[in-house]
């Protein structure tokens, strides 16, 4: 008996901007050929930081000519026929939302093959045999598998408490997007959501170690964020339409309009601010034993 080949639908309730991008880093293989491994190394992180800058500043400020750009592409994998509209063309700007990275070109490749699909509807009930969709169209399907609903966590989830007090860090502003206010030596690794997560990840524990080492010269037992101008501008620490990001609104933090509490999506902001600024700075508290952090008032 012949198997039967193993076909692929992804069901999407609207359409993502997808980016197709080598797997290999042809420039990087190009330095690494001509210079030492560290110099190649840091020329290429270098390009790809400016690169991801430029990419993401040009979407905010010229966002029409980012999508054209987007969908030619999408086009020119899938030819003329594809129904780039309804599958690939979301209904925001690029950068509202993450963009969807694809290496090689794999997803349209398995298109193309026919061993993939796209599907783009809602679902309305599980069946016997797959799925019933708002459309009436039914999918078939030997394995289901979920890709949605996703749940943010601050701080993973952990309770928050200060000399007993529980703390909310809803109501906390975010300090070098790394620090709640009011929170005393409590520090957490929030990456960037337009470019490598770790790359603000290392900034941060850099900090935190530049930090650690300060008090401890100075005798200090604690430090807190404290904001002092109250009456500054307040805005979701995530600036994502997404809807995951969304329905974490209640739980995540807020930022400011104003340094230090402005959370940057820009690495050469947060490298001169983290690694190279002041630690002792007019928002920033510190005390010794047996001396409480001040409350915001």
């Amino acid at each position: 008996m012949a198997e039967r080949a193993a076909h692929v639908t992804m069901l999407q309730r609207s359409p993502t901007y997808i980016v197709a991008r080598p797997s290999s880093d042809a420039v990087s293989a190009w330095l690494q050929r001509r210079l030492p491994a560290s110099m190649a190394h840091r020329v290429t992180r270098w390009k790809n930081v400016l690169l991801g800058m430029y990419f993401y500043n040009l979407s905010r400020k010229k966002p029409e000519l980012v999508k054209s750009n987007i969908l030619k592409g999408v086009r020119a994998q899938l030819g003329p026929d594809y129904d780039i509209d309804k599958h690939f063309t979301p209904s925001y700007k690029p950068w509202d939302q993450r963009l969807c990275l694809v290496p090689d070109s794999d997803l349209f490749k398995s298109i193309r093959s026919g061993k993939a699909s796209v599907v783009t509807d809602q679902i309305e009930s599980f069946t016997e045999t797959g799925l019933l969709l708002r459309s009436g169209e039914r999918l078939d399907a030997d394995v289901i598998v979920t890709a949605t609903g996703l749940q943010l966590k601050v701080a993973g989830g952990m309770k928050i408490e200060v000399d007993g007090t529980p703390m909310n860090p809803a109501q906390a502003f975010m300090y070098k997007g790394m620090m709640y206010s009011d929170m005393p030596n409590l520090a957490v690794a929030m990456g960037y959501v337009n470019a490598s997560w770790t790359l603000k990840a290392e900034l941060s524990s850099t900090y935190v170690c530049r930090l650690i080492n300060h008090m401890d010269a100075k005798g200090h037992a604690w430090c807190a964020p404290r904001r002092t101008d109250p009456a500054s501008d307040e805005a979701p620490s995530l600036s994502l339409s997404s809807g995951y990001v969304q329905r974490a609104s209640n739980i995540l933090p807020k930022q400011g309009s104003k340094r230090p509490w402005k959370v940057h999506q820009n690495y050469l902001f947060d490298l001169m601010a983290l690694k190279f600024g002041k630690v002792e700075d007019s928002e920033m508290a510190f005390g010794r034993a047996g001396t409480a952090a001040p409350a915001n008032g």
